[in-house]
């Protein structure tokens, strides 16, 4: 059966930091539920055993063994693997959504490039991975086996995942990394200036200027593509940001909250317990004191 080989090969090749030889694999072996804060990047995951619950903005995502997640944009996610256990561990297997490589099929093939619609879709989905698409899967990780064929038969199976995507339910969205002038596209611009710029004021109209929109298409196309306002996307960005910065600096909590943005001490205070169910300072103490080891990454 396809997913007691990629459970296997996962199993025998996963490491910490989610890396794999191949360029772009990721790999991720999970034996806790506790809860995780993550910005995502595009990805096309598979879950191989156990599930995780995502939680964007006010969505609910949940996939399970069988099951593949697509994300198209940077987001800011809070999930936790559902059943996880040093017996039963999670397994998953990412591959990242290279926009050059979708590019290249859309100018290929009859699946691109297509109309945009009024609103972006969103940037996260889930569905059920179909036997093509897991076999390729598949022989993709059977590579990390044979890394003398890997150069040359990765990128092939890379484009053939991507078709599959690309002609399956999901194609839309795929179908928008690739496309410059897509919804998408144009909202990523403000994404990755509020990744890059998230303990800045932050003004609608600028956003919307640098994405070619006006304020209020701008603002739709936000929410249809995060499912948060800009505001709510700059805050959890903040407070992810500073729950990194506490684990190195637990005893300045009042400085950390400036350095991420915040002038109110309270303030921070307020919306850092909001999110992580603890005040800034007692969250990073247990982080830091904590057995498990911080540094391991997950899949989204």
């Amino acid at each position: 059966m396809l997913l007691d080989e990629i459970r296997r090969l996962i199993t025998t090749h996963a490491r910490p930091d989610l890396g794999t030889s191949i360029s772009g694999l990721l790999l991720s072996r999970v034996e806790t539920v506790e809860p995780d804060y993550s910005l995502t990047e595009p990805l096309f995951v598979v879950m191989a055993q156990g599930g995780k619950r995502l939680l964007l903005g006010d969505e609910v995502f949940t996939y399970r063994a069988g099951d593949y997640l697509v994300v198209t944009a940077d987001l800011p996610v809070t999930g936790h693997f559902i059943g996880a256990s040093p017996r039963t561990p999670a397994l998953g297997t990412g591959l990242v959504l290279r926009p050059a490589a979708i590019a290249s099929l859309l100018l290929e093939s009859s699946a691109g490039p297509r109309s945009r619609g009024t609103t972006s879709p969103p940037a996260l989905s889930t569905g059920k991975a179909g036997a093509d698409l897991l076999d390729a899967v598949a022989r993709m990780l059977r590579l990390l086996e044979h890394p003398a064929d890997a150069a040359v038969l990765a990128p092939l199976i890379e484009r053939e995942i991507l078709w599959r995507l690309l002609t399956g339910p999901h194609g839309g969205m795929i179908r928008q990394i690739g496309l410059a002038d897509s919804g998408l596209a144009h909202v990523s611009r403000a994404i990755r200036w509020i990744r890059d710029n998230y303990a800045e004021p932050m003004r609608i109209e600028d956003l919307a200027r640098l994405a070619g929109m006006s304020p209020s298409a701008f603002h739709r196309h936000f929410r249809a593509v995060t499912a948060m306002s800009p505001l709510q996307f700059q805050k959890r960005i903040r407070l992810q940001e500073a729950r990194s910065f506490l684990i190195a600096t637990a005893d300045d909590v009042a400085g950390v909250g400036h350095l991420v943005g915040y002038d109110s001490p309270s303030q921070f205070n307020r919306e850092y317990r909001r999110l992580f169910g603890a005040p800034p300072g007692q969250d990073a103490l247990r982080l830091r004191t904590d057995t498990a080891p911080q540094e391991a990454r997950h899949l989204p």
